[in-house]
């Protein structure tokens, strides 16, 4: 499944509104914020759920240099957009990276998606 534009968190305004309201969970290799999303400014008549968002944050204090930040956001976009269904709909997340994520291995990594899953909404997770 892809990981469609309208999933991505891009605003700063919703990256401080997951920070303040939201809560966090530490999985080790990176932490993750998330909070309902803020309701739309101009109410939309559409009654499907819209589909879960996410922002990736690795900072150079604590992942590196360019290169190590880019590779850490990447890894954690496809943890993200292999287990998206899992995410319940209308929740921003923040994913923020830590130096030890890019070593570990993939298959470590997609576990630590799916325990993060499990235990924050573990009526979705398969």
């Amino acid at each position: 499944m892809r990981f469609r534009p309208e999933q991505h968190l891009r605003r700063q305004g919703d990256f401080d509104h997951v920070r303040s309201v939201g809560r966090r969970f530490d999985c080790g290799a990176f932490t993750v914020f998330y909070a309902p999303r803020r309701p739309p400014l101009i109410p939309v008549e559409n009654t499907e759920p819209a589909p879960a968002r996410a922002g990736f944050v690795a900072s150079r204090s604590a992942v590196g240099n360019a290169v190590a930040r880019a590779r850490a956001k990447r890894r954690l976009r496809e943890g993200f957009r292999a287990h998206q269904t899992a995410f319940p709909p209308d929740v921003d997340f923040i994913f923020v990276a830590r130096r030890s994520l890019n070593g570990l291995e993939h298959s470590v990594l997609q576990e630590r998606f799916l325990n993060l899953c499990r235990k924050l909404f573990p009526s979705r997770a398969a």
